[in-house]
């Protein structure tokens, strides 16, 4: 109940403070045409942004060769990937599907625009895709509303559930995409030159995020709180990876590391991914320690007073409000991440970004450069607003006011 003032009778009800409201004629009133040149500056906008439009939808109805995207969709999907087990890449895909759509009806429950938009995204792919492409997006599409429907009805009793999914999914993703078995075994492998597309971007933003998250934590702890051999070595790590550019560190990764690990081989996607890694952990390694450095001493002082030692003090007390603090920049980084996978086509891999240069070089769509980069543009834009939707859901559920 909400402290009643002293001054007030006892039976007199304390009411909320007044809201504003307004009407769309009101709003529009005092938010676009409140004065002469407010309202003059309005109505240019609306024109140029009319004009714009008309220009950008006569050309994506009249004038774009979407051919060249809906002929060579499987190969921007999984790029070389064999035809005969694209099935355990749809399978991944449809699997993924799933568990977006039960997370995100579980923890995004005030975000249907967004729900609405992704999962409207596999329908779409489908109408352009043709044969076994089309009927795939249309399963995938299917399993997240399915996931979306099984979230609503079983709400919070499958948190537990959807945080099993997420945990066992990633493993069984690397089973499945690479095999394990000979060419007359049930899962044949893979090797990983044949990988490509946005499966490969997938797998190396993934791969990133995993491996240099624990990485940049023990990184930011051994700056922080080391002894002084280890914090030297943390901090020459971290300064060293910082100053030189991903491409220089991604060229390292594919020329130095089997120089480190002679005898072993090596492929070269799995060069990339540890050159990703080792980079990503270095930024991240500072953005945590900006976390932990914002912690009030009290934190520590509490902490010792209950009687845990200095491994239960930070896991329990210091990195979970440094790391709540951090989400955005965190988050920003994994982005950011997840658009410099292309880099990894100078090291002559065929990501997203590769893909749509070896279709551009096809004689049959030479010249057609917009439309492949518009289409390359549009799905990088939806897996970043997916990635800032989720971090914008998380910090508010975290939030100490909530």
């Amino acid at each position: 109940m909400s402290a009643r003032p002293a001054s007030l009778p006892a039976h007199a009800e304390v009411l909320p403070p007044p809201t504003e409201r307004y009407t769309v004629l009101g709003w529009l009133r005092k938010n676009l045409f409140s004065t002469w040149y407010n309202a003059l500056l309005t109505v240019i906008s609306i024109v140029l942004l009319a004009l714009a439009l008309r220009s950008l939808l006569d050309w994506t109805l009249g004038q774009a060769r979407w051919e060249v995207i809906t002929t060579n969709l499987r190969l921007f999907l999984v790029g070389q990937y064999p035809v005969a087990a694209t099935w355990r890449v749809w399978a991944c895909v449809a699997l993924l599907s799933l568990l977006i759509g039960l997370s995100w009806s579980i923890w995004g429950r005030g975000r249907r625009a967004g729900a609405l938009a992704s999962g409207a995204l596999p329908f779409a792919l489908a109408i352009l895709a043709e044969d076994e492409t089309r009927l795939a997006l249309g399963i995938t599409g299917a399993m997240g509303v399915l996931g979306f429907v099984i979230g609503r009805l079983g709400g919070a009793r499958l948190r537990r559930l959807a945080l099993i999914g997420w945990v066992a999914y990633f493993p069984l993703v690397i089973v499945l995409v690479s095999g394990w078995s000979d060419a007359a075994g049930a899962l044949p492998l893979v090797t990983t030159n044949l990988w490509g597309g946005l499966l490969l971007t997938l797998l190396l933003t993934v791969v990133g995020i995993v491996f240099s998250f624990p990485l940049g934590v023990l990184l930011a702890l051994g700056r922080q709180y080391g002894l002084p051999v280890a914090r030297g070595l943390c901090v020459m790590y971290i300064e060293l990876i910082r100053g030189v550019p991903l491409v220089t560190v991604l060229f390292m990764a594919q020329l130095m590391l089997p120089l480190f690990l002679p005898g072993v081989t090596i492929d070269r996607v799995v060069r990339a991914m540890a050159g990703i890694v080792l980079f990503s952990a270095a930024y991240l390694a500072e953005n945590v320690r900006g976390g932990l450095q914002a912690i009030p001493r009290g934190q520590y002082e509490a902490a010792r007073a209950l009687g845990l030692n200095t491994w239960k003090m930070m896991l329990l007390i210091v990195l979970p409000q440094a790391l709540k603090a951090v989400i955005p920049i965190l988050v920003g980084q994994f982005i950011a991440l997840f658009k410099d996978t292309s880099l990894v086509v100078i090291v002559g891999l065929l990501d997203l970004m590769g893909i749509a240069k070896t279709v551009l070089a096809q004689p049959d769509f030479l010249g057609l450069q917009a439309e492949v980069y518009v289409f390359v543009a549009l799905v990088y834009g939806i897996f970043c607003y997916l990635m800032s939707a989720f971090s914008q859901r998380v910090e508010a559920r975290l939030s100490a006011a909530r």
